[in-house]
This record gives structure tokens, sequence and C-alpha cells, in this order.
């Protein structure tokens, strides 16, 4: 019983040897295995590739299924196996076998479908020859007509004005001739141990006569000129010097240092304003200067004669006011600080200013209640530092304004105006709107802010509370 399976064993191992198309379940040849005439599996490729049915194998069996085309095993004739007696298969059956395999792959490969021609054109790589040219897309470009073309400019950028840069390709006499303004003598110097840059504002002369429109002004020949200086870009901490009543030749021969470090103050630019002082209105501005100080020796110093030129700025600024806001809803308290005020209007010729601050409760439209700070001899920067509570119950506060006006202490006349800011519901602008939402929005915490003071009509102009305090 072992000989027979060994010799069939040894006969299938030979034909899967000799033969890649084999049945799934006899390992016969596909030509010799009965079970594979009549059954519908799949003829499949052993190798080393994955065994997979050939499309074209696919079609041809849909085609046997419709009926088109049927192949049988009679087509291949079928010759039984007949092994010898040593067990080895004869050379007869080994050609019968391969002229079967033959006939079998010849009749498959005449079903298969013919893959269409495909004409493609061999592709060219490399440099393009000087014979052919690249095409570029073409880009449309419009043509300006002359008249289109110097429409396009604005006559206005190229004009010379009192803020166009084309004022320093001109001498000073040049500018003296044509804006009349007066010059200005002053000096610069950097003191290197002490880190500080000394300016000194020594004189002026032909300075123009005031213009005034209305006729409150007692004296309309003569000038009441003050100087302020800033090194630009930082305006907020200027110096000014005291008003010399009633000339258009002032000597000031003021000194005012500023601390700062020597490469900072070489990308600095020293900014001198000629003012004219008014006491019952707006201060007007006579002229500027203006001197990069990257261009002067800062450490050998120097003094220069300079030509004013008209400034874009007209009327000088009020001052700033610094106050804080606090809020305790528990016990319906609102809590002001009047801490400090810079570079506020003069408003006294001889003695600067004595200034104080009016603080105004108003609700709605009705004025509550009204306080003041003590007032401060002899200057614009006053240091208050002092403190106010007013009772507003937390369902009143959305409809609170609170009015802050800063006074010149006058003790024979009215008291001088000098700006104002409204803070609540009746703001006077965004920066008071945004400290009072601040304040809001963090109850218990004390929140400060500079604020810039306006004028009475502005104020006036935007907030129903400015109209009903004095």
């Amino acid at each position: 019983m072992l000989e027979p399976l060994n010799e069939g064993f040894l006969s299938r191992i030979s034909d899967l040897l000799l033969c890649r198309w084999t049945c799934r379940h006899c390992c016969e040849k596909c030509c010799a295995s009965s079970c594979c005439q009549s059954s519908e599996d799949e003829v499949e490729i052993l190798g080393p590739f994955p065994a997979q049915t050939p499309p074209w194998l696919m079609a041809s069996r849909s085609s046997d299924k419709d009926g088109d085309s049927v192949h049988t095993a009679s087509d291949v004739p079928l010759t039984p196996r007949t092994n010898s007696p040593d067990g080895r298969r004869s050379s007869s059956d080994t050609s019968k076998s391969t002229y079967s395999l033959t006939r079998r792959i010849s009749s498959l490969e005449s079903r298969r479908p013919s893959s269409p021609l495909i004409d493609i054109k061999p592709i060219e790589f490399g440099v393009l020859s000087a014979k052919k040219e690249p095409i570029q897309p073409s880009v449309l470009r419009r043509t300006y007509a002359p008249d289109d073309y110097f429409r396009k400019f604005e006559p206005r950028l190229y004009s010379l004005d009192s803020s166009s840069d084309d004022v320093d390709s001109l001498t000073d006499e040049e500018i003296l001739s044509k804006y009349q303004l007066g010059m200005l003598h002053f000096s610069t110097q950097y003191d290197l141990l002490h880190n500080h840059l000394t300016v000194r504002v020594i004189e002026a002369r032909d300075l123009p006569p005031p213009i005034s429109h209305d006729g409150s002004r007692q004296d309309m020949a003569h000038s009441n000129p003050y100087v302020k200086i800033c090194l630009l870009p930082d305006q907020k901490n200027s110096k000014q010097t005291g008003v010399k009543r009633k000339t258009q030749k002032p000597v000031f021969e003021e000194r005012y240092t500023f601390d700062i470090p020597f490469l900072e103050a070489q990308r600095r630019t020293l900014l001198l304003t000629v003012v004219d002082f008014d006491k019952f209105s707006r201060h007007c501005v006579i002229g500027k200067v203006s001197v990069p100080l990257c261009e002067v020796d800062l450490v050998k110093g120097g003094h220069w004669w300079k030509a004013l030129i008209p400034s874009s700025q007209n009327e000088v600024e009020l001052g700033e006011l610094l106050l804080s806001l606090n809020y305790l809803p528990s016990a319906g308290r609102l809590n002001v600080d009047v801490i400090r005020a810079k570079q506020l209007l003069q408003t006294d010729v001889s003695q600067g200013s004595d200034p104080f601050v009016k603080i105004q409760l108003v609700h709605g439209l009705k004025l509550v209640k009204t306080k003041k700070t003590s007032f401060l001899r002899g200057t614009i920067d006053p240091f208050y530092n002092e403190s106010f509570s007013f009772k507003v119950p937390q369902e009143e506060l959305e409809n609170a304004s609170l009015v802050f006006t800063v006074f010149g202490h006058n003790m024979k006349t009215s008291n001088d105006f000098i700006g104002r800011i409204v803070i609540g519901q009746y703001s006077s602008g965004p920066s008071e709107s945004n400290h009072w939402r601040r304040m809001l929005n963090t109850h218990r915490t004390a929140v400060e802010q500079w604020h810039s003071l306006r004028s009475r009509a502005e104020c006036d102009r935007v907030s129903p509370a400015s109209l009903e305090v004095t």
C-alpha cells in the first residue's frame, strides 16, 4: 500500500515541476485532470508572484457561460496515465502530456482579447535649440495717455508747505524771507560724566506781531512769547521757559537738562516751539525749529541761530491729568484719586500758574456733588495726591458721570480755565470711556490712567454732562 502512494506522490511532484498550471483540488495537470472539465473552479498561476486569475481568462469564462464559445475536455484528447513497472512515467506519457498542455495553452491564448493600439509620441528632453523660441504668456499692460498719466499725480504732495521736508534744502536767510517768523538762538551739549543733555534757550528776534481773532486783547502790537522744548518722538516730557511780556525780541537765558543715554540722545530730534501766551484764549504757536541730534557734535557742543518755520499745530496742548478710580459695590462708594498733572497751560505771565482740580458728580443730567483740590502756586506740573469719595449706589452707577476741570487760581478775578475731561456715562472721548469701562470690570481695584485735557467747547459738544456744570 505504501509503494503506490509514494509513486503517486512523486508523480504529482513531477507534474508540478513540469507544468505551472495545476488544479486546486487534485493537484493534477489541468489538461489531464478530470475534475476541471465539469467544475467551475478557476485556473491560477503558481510562481514567485501572487496567484491571481488573469483578466483575459476571466473574460473567457464569462464567454463560456453565455454560450458564445463552449470548450470542453473533448477538445483535448486525454490519454490515461500508466505507470511503468519500475514506478517511473514513460517517455510517451511525458510527450503526450506536453502535447496536451501545448494545445490547452494555445487555445487559451487564442481567446485572449487583443490589446488596443495606442499611438504615443516620444517626449523630447533637453535644452531648446536656437531655432525653437519658447512661448511666454503675454502680459496685458494698460497704456496711459498723457492726460491720464499726469492726472495720477497729486499736486498737494509736491507743494511746499509748513509740514514739508523741502525746507531742509533752504538756507536760513531764504526761510526767514519766505515765512518772516523770526529766528531763535539756542545751544546744546552732552555731559558724558552725568549722562544728561543740556539745552540752553538764549534769545529770539524779529518775532511777528500777534494775530487775534477777537477784540479781547489789550495790546496787539507786542507778543508774550515763551519756548517749549522736547526731544522727539517723546512730546510728553517737555519743558518750557518763562513768559516774556510784550516783546518781539525776548531774552530767555534758561537751561534745561534731559536725563538720557548718549546713544539714545543721538536718535532723538530736538524740537523748540515758540508760543505766544494769551490769557483770554488758547495760546498760539508762532513757529518751530527742529534739529536732528545725530547731525551735531553733542560732546563738543555748539550754538546756532535758526529761522522759525510754520507749525502744523496752531494751538498748544492744554496738559495732562493722572487719575485713579475705584468702586466698592458693598459700600456703594466711588473713590477718586487726583494724583498729578503735567505741562498745564500757563495762565499767569509772571508766576506760571496756580492750578487746582474741580471734581463734579453728575447723575444723568443733574449735578449732584462738587469737590476740589487745593491749588499749588507757581507751577505747571503740580503733584496733588488727594482722594475723594462719592456715594453712588450700584444701580445708579451706570448713569453717573464725573467732570474734571482744571483751573488756574486767580485772587483778583475769576479763575482761569485750563482744561476739562468727562468720565462716565457721557464721556468726552475714547480714552475716558476706556478708563470707566476698566473700572466697572475690576471692582475693589484702583485703576490709573493719564488723560489729555480738552477745551470747554469740545467737551460741551460731545458730552451733555459738561453742559450741566460751570
